[in-house]
């Protein structure tokens, strides 16, 4: 299996179906919440809506570049979420998350190998393998505490 096709097997696994190491993913984590669990703030922590954001607003940026060539994604912005007022917007903004989960795990499989070690589109921010594992090793950290909140929101078994 080629390198590209094996870190696109740990994105999936975070994101839609994973449980070996996390034993949950985003999916499965996100499925099991209304818009008003989503949105609820437990002890000042942001809440899953938030993060739910805060992880798309990468992904989506990093695959609008990937068609524009242009990074135009910003961390002061990264948590700028318009509010979440119904369970319409959560499940269009939990849509939107999945897809673009599904379509970065597609953009990974089908990167050549080579080009894991290419500049990723300014050498001042390191390569294409470094940014996908850093995308990786950044939404395990929010997954853990989306899992913790749902704890916390009595929805973790459900």
């Amino acid at each position: 299996m080629s390198p590209s096709k094996q870190i696109a097997n740990r994105i999936r696994e975070v994101f839609l179906d994973g449980h070996w190491i996390a034993t949950t993913n985003y999916k499965k984590e996100l499925s099991k919440l209304s818009w008003e669990q989503a949105t609820t703030n437990i002890y000042g922590l942001n809440t899953v809506a938030a993060l739910t954001f805060h992880i798309n607003y990468y992904l989506d940026g990093i695959l609008r570049a990937v068609d524009t060539g242009s990074l135009d994604i910003q961390d002061k912005y990264s948590f700028d979420m318009p509010p979440v007022a119904s369970e319409e917007e959560w499940s269009k903004l939990v849509d939107a998350f999945l897809a673009n989960a599904e379509k970065f795990v597609a953009f990974t499989e089908h990167l050549p190998s080579e080009k894991l070690n290419a500049p990723f589109f300014d050498e001042k921010y390191g390569t294409y393998q470094r940014n996908i594992e850093a995308v990786i090793e950044h939404s395990y950290y929010h997954l853990g505490q989306i899992s913790l909140i749902n704890k916390m929101l009595g929805t973790h078994n459900k």
